[in-house]
């Protein structure tokens, strides 16, 4: 079985790797199972399906959520796009890397899996930003504000890992903010294609590329709490 693996920054990468003239599509065999791991427009991922059916190539979205932690320790949550069959022949790989694989349906499904993913988690980090700034201009101690929301219903991955990063001055990535802009932008465009209002996610996008014009694109994308600060007019502590 010959499978061909993809992780790449955003659709045009995508789509040059596998539709170039050097590219996956012109030197594949009919059996090839085509897995992209990147984030890309759902539009493109069933594009791409289409055009390696063509060649009698299965192709799967299977892109990621889980962070840089999640790719160290091989707890990936996988959501997958494309036939179940071609799942299943590489299901043994996908359980090297992730803790979750689940099948969300046809081609651009896990696309679009990701891309709600990616609403969640923008607004966690936004959320996250101005909860620590609310708390620290009204006079109290933000750590210990997260000390007594985390584990009420508030609790979420983002209160779990970002906070002690934060208040320790770490702004590194992680999973740099520039890439999260990038996922919003995506998200934005699918849900003009289908009339979709996302009010919130446009907010979000709003914030991840004002962080691109300060210069900010390289941080980790909790480092949106830098623009929460400029708006607030205050820095948030370090300890």
């Amino acid at each position: 079985m010959d499978v061909v693996f993809t992780n790449l920054p955003d659709t045009p990468d995508v789509e040059q790797v596998v539709l170039d003239k050097q590219g996956i599509l012109a030197g594949a065999r009919p059996g090839l199972i085509f897995v992209d791991n990147s984030t890309i427009k759902p539009a493109a991922a069933r594009n791409l399906a289409v055009r390696l059916a063509e060649r009698a190539v299965m192709s799967l979205d299977a892109p990621v959520s889980g962070g840089d932690i999640g790719a160290r320790n091989g707890t990936l949550a996988i959501m997958v796009g494309g036939p179940l069959e071609a799942l299943e022949k590489v299901r043994p790989v996908f359980q090297a890397i992730g803790k979750t694989v689940t099948h969300v349906g046809e081609a651009g499904a896990g696309q679009v899996a990701k891309a709600a993913n990616q609403i969640m988690v923008a607004a966690q980090m936004v959320a996250m930003g101005e909860l620590l700034m609310f708390s620290q201009k009204a006079g109290v101690d933000p750590q210990k504000v997260v000390e007594a929301i985390k584990d009420g219903a508030a609790q979420c991955w983002t209160l779990d890992v970002k906070p002690a990063r934060l208040f320790a001055g770490n702004r590194t990535p992680g999973f740099k903010a520039l890439m999260q802009a990038k996922d919003l932008n995506i998200i934005l465009e699918t849900a003009r294609e289908y009339g979709i209002p996302l009010p919130s996610a446009a907010v979000d996008a709003q914030l991840y590329n004002a962080m691109l014009q300060n210069g900010m694109g390289e941080l980790d994308n909790s480092a949106v709490i830098g623009m929460i600060e400029q708006l607030a007019g205050v820095k948030l502590k370090i300890v």
